[in-house]
């Protein structure tokens, strides 16, 4: 497998990841509060010869499996507790010729409800798992395109560990529309990977931790 060289503003690998880029931040009087949410500038150098297209996948390695104790004052979420991945940003159907994202374009803010799924002038918009954690609040439930960045428990044990990955595929489009998600990409990219390069960035609103 070749390897993309892939880089985010403002981040180097295993740095903490700027606030700026964060869903969530914490405040003066308060543990969380909505946070700049803006999507960082990523780039990678071309794929190999034979690339077709390239797809982002940005997903959080660290997410408890219960979240029960999340967020509650007085409690905490175990460092031994079971981590799943949640994805964080998916897009897919980049045409070979472009090699960066710009800052912003999968995200300037939090929006409620989120951002719509779908083409963009630059690939496809998947779905985040936004959707699925904010599906029981009435004014923020929806499906979450783009970009939507760290917003970890404040009361876990564990730092964070944020992973943008870039893949380097042999076909224009892997088929995938309307609402999808970081899995079904996963696998529909399964055997047309030929390069691919990582950055990974921590992330914390835990106040021990910070």
């Amino acid at each position: 497998m070749q390897k993309l060289d892939v880089t985010v503003e403002n981040l180097d690998n295993g740095g903490l990841i700027p606030a700026e880029f964060a869903f969530g931040v914490p405040a003066e009087d308060e543990l969380f509060t909505f946070g700049p949410n803006i999507s960082p500038e990523i780039k990678w150098n071309s794929g190999p010869e034979g690339t077709q297209s390239y797809c982002i996948i940005m997903h959080d390695a660290s997410v408890p499996t219960v979240f029960d104790n999340a967020n509650q004052i007085g409690k905490t979420i175990s460092e031994n507790l079971a981590r799943m991945d949640f994805y964080h940003w998916v897009l897919i159907d980049i045409p070979k010729e472009i090699i960066c994202i710009s800052r912003g374009a999968e995200s300037t803010s939090v929006v409620a409800k989120g951002k719509p799924v779908g083409p963009v002038s630059y690939g496809v918009r998947g779905a985040n798992d936004f959707g699925m954690f904010m599906a029981s609040n009435e004014e923020m439930a929806g499906n979450y395109g783009g970009y939507d960045g760290p917003a970890p428990p404040w009361n876990d044990e564990i730092m964070h560990e944020y992973y943008f990955t870039v893949y380097a595929l042999d076909t224009e489009s892997i088929g995938l529309n309307g609402v999808f998600g970081g899995k079904e990409v996963l696998s529909a990219v399964d055997n047309h990977i030929i390069a691919q390069g990582s950055v990974m960035g921590l992330y914390t609103l835990t106040p021990n931790l910070r």
